[in-house]
């Protein structure tokens, strides 16, 4: 009886050391750090001895070789006469105790496969976190009772490593390939929200997309001029109802500043004439440069605490015009986006009207494509076009990629106004 409470013990032992192995070893760095956070001792144990697990694992392997082999001597004569007395009843040969050996062999390797490997390392891989926090602390005493030990099977360990030109340690960097696995998993299983998944998605091309992707372009600049009539002042604030206005002297390349609307219609609510006056001009035109990725014109926006920016290219010309909710438009996409604003309107399960300033990492989301070609060389989609095509594409004119036929549909002057994105239905 003694003997088989021996194997008991012994299968319990080694299956919180195989347990515990697993746990230490699976157990996600970022879970540990919030758990730590939150003033756990023990994640902040496990994460200490993730840093330097060769002594843990040396531990590790002396313990459960160890019982390994105290179960093969003890286990064979556990079982051995009980299992012969069983025996005997049907078969009393001369192969009684080999046979007998052998049965006992098999069930106490099988006792050993079931309860001190498989069962605590798939219960260690399910919850990692949760097992290496409460065995951590036993973990740490058992591997400085074994110290003398462990330091000669680590130190040996580590030589060899060297002597392939083996690292010793693993170096653990979280990298963006790993957050969006993480994210796609969440978003496959359920527990990330689609519009969380987006929303992270979008942050991570935060440094892929520049200001051009997201500005207003300089065509499309709504602005004052200083000796523009009071009629068309007013014609321009009913009309392109915006916070503020810029003021030129003649044309954009002539900017002087800017005016808030809300100075002008104080104009007329006194029963003035809408003029831009000196005094309501504002000359510090906060600028930037057109080649910012949207992180640093963010970064920018923080640190200037302005409204909007003015866009230059490397000529100092303005380009265009940006503002903050231009920018969190960028990233922010349809949880800002406004009836009326969207700048790709599904027409069918197959087709989309496109925007020409659309851009083209917005586009290459709803149509599914990884990346268009060269991507690097263009921003939006009339410029993939016109990229592609070499020259100013003229209406009705298309191209195919990635079974899609993408199809001017309205050209203004020499701007791609709209397109039509139709998939390629295939013959059956």
């Amino acid at each position: 009886m003694g003997d088989l409470i021996g194997i008991s013990l012994l299968i319990l032992i080694s299956a919180l050391f195989a347990m515990s192995e697993i746990a230490i070893a699976a157990s996600r760095k970022i879970k540990l750090r919030v758990m730590a956070d939150e003033g756990s001792d023990n994640a902040a144990a496990v994460l200490k001895l993730q840093e330097n697990p060769g002594a843990f694992f040396a531990m590790i392997q002396i313990a459960l070789n160890a019982i390994a082999i105290l179960g093969g001597i003890v286990g064979e004569q556990a079982l051995s006469p009980y299992v012969q007395s069983v025996l005997v009843l049907f078969y009393q040969g001369v192969y009684l105790e080999k046979i007998s050996f052998l049965f006992s062999f098999f069930t106490i390797t099988s006792l050993f496969i079931l309860f001190a490997d498989l069962m605590p390392k798939r219960l260690a891989m399910i919850i990692p976190e949760a097992v290496a926090v409460r065995v951590v602390t036993i973990m740490r005493w058992v591997t400085f009772a074994l110290t003398p030990l462990v330091i000669f099977f680590n130190g040996l360990t580590n030589f060899v490593l060297r002597l392939f030109k083996v690292p010793a340690e693993r170096e653990d960097i979280v990298t963006t390939e790993d957050i969006v696995a993480m994210m796609d998993a969440g978003a496959e299983y359920g527990s990330l929200q689609q519009q969380e998944y987006e929303l992270i998605g979008n942050v991570f091309e935060l440094e892929a997309r520049f200001l051009s992707s997201v500005m207003t372009p300089r065509d499309q600049i709504v602005y004052f001029d200083l000796n523009e009539s009071s009629h068309d002042i007013a014609t321009k604030i009913i009309e392109n109802p915006h916070n503020h206005f810029l003021v030129v002297s003649g044309n954009l390349d002539k900017l002087l500043g800017s005016v808030e609307s809300k100075d002008i219609l104080r104009q007329v609510l006194k029963g003035e004439p809408a003029t831009i006056k000196q005094e309501l001009l504002e000359a510090d035109v906060f600028y930037l440069p057109e080649t910012l990725s949207l992180s640093e014109a963010l970064n920018a926006f923080k640190s200037a605490a302005k409204p909007f920016a003015v866009v230059v290219n490397e000529y100092a010309l303005l380009v265009g015009i940006v503002t903050v909710k231009d920018l969190m438009k960028g990233f922010m996409g349809d949880l800002i986006t406004h009836q009326g604003d969207e700048l790709i309107v599904e027409r069918d399960e197959s087709s989309w009207l496109v925007d020409g300033l659309t851009p083209i990492s917005d586009l290459a989301k709803v149509l599914d494509i990884e990346a268009f070609p060269e991507q690097i060389h263009f921003e939006t989609a009339a410029g993939f076009l016109i990229y592609t095509m070499k020259r100013i594409p003229k209406r009705a004119e298309h191209l195919t990629y990635h079974g899609f036929k993408f199809e001017v549909v309205d050209v203004e002057g020499i701007r791609v106004e709209q397109l039509l994105v139709s998939r390629i239905k295939t013959q059956p």
